[in-house]
């Protein structure tokens, strides 16, 4: 869409959160907030402000977005007017979302910029109706059901505190009319700030058109302010990936305490069990049985037919089809090849105190119970390891091999 623009706020302190890391970079499912907002706006050119720990939220987001700083933080129509200089002559539309909306859905922005569109409004908001308005911005409207004004919580009267359409923080505006109007903006005395929401008002007095668009899931107006929001926006997005996950083919026994981040794949017919926690960059086969209580970190690619049991986990690893490792072991900078048995208790001992180290375990091993694979370290195609061995640094074991002992020795090829 070549005649809209985006832009996200996100130079806020979030002092709520108490913590020396920006609200929009604090993670949900393994990615900051605001990356789910910025999924919503990637087709289009898009400006972030930003101001407090200006620089962390520049590294965590990279190239590809044009950054505005707001150096005092005064305010979201202040905000909005950094960006004004740099749409100078553009005569299209303005999209507006907060940084701290991680649950905000791209099917609810389009649908907002489709009535804008539609409606030919100046303006068009986004709201939801929610059981507990507080600390939220309210939704007045005039007798005949038409907006009229966004009240701010602090400045709501007894009877506005009690509505509960409230404002999302989602706009879109014709670029012209809303940095004509900003500049009209008046400083508010009791929060010290240029309220954006202001500039409603300010329309609607000089004739402009201002619509709504009511979200259709109450859950998507959730801004993060405190650790509370923070808790309940991750449940939030781990049920939606479960919910992806169980239909695209994949059992999740109870997803109450199964816990997987964003951009996990999982083939179809494998089965998750209780208590397992998968992170992001996992990639697991089809038919394979993981858990209960396992741990699949980064990094970490399983085939096919593989079971991963109880109280196991795996980092940064490769692991072949038809491989079994079914209790109490750790695989970490591994790669196994296919119809491997890891006995319960296997650990690669892959940090010496300076560097990572690799094991690779080859087709066909079989590695006995109790086993410590000191890495760097290779296992032979079918070579078979005794149970309670240490295989130390270096000390390769061929093809077909029987080894065991502290340290394993060959005792038999």
């Amino acid at each position: 869409m070549t005649d809209v623009r985006a832009i996200i706020l996100a130079a806020g302190k979030g002092t709520r959160m108490r913590s020396d890391v920006p609200k929009v970079l604090h993670p949900i499912a393994g990615r900051p907030a605001i990356a789910y907002v910025l999924d919503i706006v990637r087709s289009l050119k898009t400006f972030v402000v930003v101001g407090h720990g200006a620089q962390k939220v520049r590294a965590a987001l990279g190239d590809g977005l044009t950054y505005v700083v707001q150096d005092k933080l005064l305010g979201t129509a202040d905000a909005l007017r950094r960006v004004a200089p740099l749409l100078k002559g553009f005569r299209g539309h303005v999209l507006v979302l907060c940084g701290d909306t991680p649950l905000l859905e791209k099917q609810t922005v389009q649908r907002l910029l489709a009535e804008h569109r539609r409606s030919r409004a100046d303006a068009t908001v986004l709201t939801a109706r929610i059981h507990d308005p507080r600390g939220y911005g309210r939704i007045i409207r005039d007798v005949s059901g038409h907006i009229s004004a966004i009240r701010e919580h602090k400045d709501a009267g007894p009877r506005e505190a009690k509505i509960r359409e409230i404002n999302v923080g989602a706009y879109c505006f014709k670029a012209q009319k809303i940095f004509d109007v900003l500049r009209r903006v008046k400083w508010n005395a009791r929060k010290k700030e240029f309220y954006l929401t202001d500039a409603v008002e300010l329309l609607l007095a000089q004739g402009g058109r201002v619509e709504t668009v009511l979200a259709q899931d109450a859950s998507s107006a959730f801004g993060i302010n405190t650790r509370v929001d923070l808790a309940r926006a991750e449940r939030t997005i781990r049920a939606r990936i479960l919910r992806k996950l169980m239909l695209e083919g994949v059992t999740i026994v109870d997803p109450a305490t199964t816990y997987v981040q964003t951009g996990v794949r999982i083939g179809q017919d494998t089965v998750i069990y209780p208590c397992t926690v998968i992170h992001r960059d996992v990639v697991i086969g089809k038919n394979c049985r993981v858990g209960p209580f396992a741990h699949l970190r980064p990094g970490t690619r399983v085939g096919d037919h593989v079971e991963i049991g109880n109280f196991t986990e795996v980092s940064r690893s490769r692991v072949g089809k038809n491989t079994f490792m079914k209790h109490f072991s750790f695989l970490g900078d591994a790669a196994l090849g296919a119809d491997v048995n890891i006995g319960a208790g296997t650990v690669t001992a892959n940090f010496d105190g300076r560097a990572k180290h690799r094991t690779t375990i080859s087709d066909g091993a079989f590695i006995g119970s109790g086993t410590v694979l000191v890495a760097p370290v290779t296992v032979g195609k079918k070579a078979v390891v005794g149970a309670g061995s240490v295989v130390t640094k270096g000390k390769n074991i061929p093809a077909k091999a029987v080894a065991f002992g502290v340290p394993a020795k060959i005792v038999k090829n």
